[in-house]
């Protein structure tokens, strides 16, 4: 699944987000970090903000080798 997490600096205490969907995206627009979604944009960070955009995936399940 598709997941983000959001950090944004100790000084503002903001909460961090951690955003979740199969279909989610991330582009840059105009100074912008823009999530969207099957709906549309969901969620969207000012770049003046300073926050942490780091991709949290979930690791696929890697294939174990067989003994023969």
């Amino acid at each position: 699944m598709t997941a983000y997490l959001i950090r944004h600096p100790a000084k503002d205490a903001r909460e961090d987000v951690l955003l979740e969907d199969p279909a989610l995206t991330l582009h840059f627009d105009a100074g912008w970090a823009i999530f969207t979604d099957q709906g549309g944009i969901c969620f969207a960070v000012p770049s003046g903000q300073g926050a942490h955009i780091q991709r949290m995936d979930e690791e696929p399940p890697q294939p174990q080798d067989k003994e023969p």
